[in-house]
């Protein structure tokens, strides 16, 4: 074969030093349309929620509106009353992430470490609890809750996190039962020599030591809190409403006084009000993405 082919060839198709052009070109071909495919709901949202109405009645507007109007995300800010709900779903959403932490951590912490009768099956019964669709225990919750006094309290949505239950709590166990089982025994051992009980070793060495797995865990249990409508609007009432069944609400009566079909001004409303559910969320990933990325790689989730 002639040099300049295989020249060629290794420039077109790579070899095993280096991606060749049309490798390169491949994947991010791929690349560039997972990318569309994610991003075009939040393009399409942030165009339509600045549209005026006669951008959103002409055909010829799609994406990039002829100007710039606000005035469905005033009367949006109105519509959900953003910032009492906002106040609501950030109480639920905080304490419940780390209540999540605190509690989860504990019992993945005992799962990992601690060798006690039934071990094994209270694990297997958590991994059923966490195949049971969460819709079946919606009744007996609410029974439980109404005999308590907690319906119509954050109580209700925060109180289950406190005992690594609530939201996706069986998961965060597992998450956290996988990353302590990777921190070599050696460190406890070290601790147990120089005097320290098992509580201490935990809040002093073990959970310091866990901080991947709290960002993950955090951040997930926020963002699942902070979505949460079914729960929210099962368990919560009135003053107390979150954003995410405000936004709900706000949808239910758009649809009542435009229609379901009709494409109107509730089109910008509804995308004004996603866009404030969304805002929180999106910032704080922005601000914690380096280390949630950190977290996930060394937590045991890509395994």
């Amino acid at each position: 074969m002639p040099k300049w082919v295989r020249l060629a060839r290794n420039a077109m198709l790579g070899n095993t030093e280096k991606l060749g052009i049309f490798k390169v070109l491949l994947i991010y071909f791929v690349l560039v349309n997972i990318v569309f495919l994610y991003l075009n709901p939040l393009l399409h949202m942030f165009s339509t929620m600045v549209k005026s109405t006669a951008d959103l009645l002409d055909p010829t507007v799609r994406w990039i509106p002829r100007a710039i109007d606000l005035t469905f995300l005033k009367q949006a800010w109105f519509g959900i009353r953003f910032p009492e709900t906002f106040k609501n779903s950030l109480i639920i959403a905080v304490f419940g992430a780390v209540f999540h932490v605190l509690s989860c951590s504990i019992t993945g912490y005992g799962f990992a470490r601690f060798r006690f009768p039934g071990r094994n099956v209270l694990f297997g019964v958590l991994i059923v609890c966490f195949l049971v669709p969460p819709a079946t225990l919606t009744l007996p919750m609410y029974i439980l809750f109404s005999k308590l006094g907690l319906l119509g309290s954050p109580l209700a949505i925060i109180l289950p996190a406190l005992f690594a239950h609530g939201i996706r709590g069986t998961l965060f166990v597992i998450i956290f039962r996988q990353f302590f089982q990777t921190v070599p025994k050696a460190y406890e051992e070290a601790a147990y020599l120089d005097g320290a009980g098992s509580f201490r070793i935990f809040y002093k060495l073990m959970l310091p030591l866990a901080k991947p797995a709290i960002i993950v865990v955090f951040i997930f249990s926020f963002v699942w809190h902070w979505n949460e409508t079914f729960l929210t609007g099962l368990f919560l009432r009135g003053e107390h409403m979150p954003l995410s069944f405000a936004l709900d609400s706000l949808w239910q009566e758009l649809e009542r006084m435009y229609g379901a079909g009709g494409y109107t001004d509730n089109e910008s409303m509804k995308m004004a009000g996603s866009f404030y559910v969304i805002l929180p969320p999106m910032v704080l990933y922005l601000l914690v993405q380096k280390w949630f990325m950190r977290g996930v790689e060394k937590s045991g989730i890509v395994e």
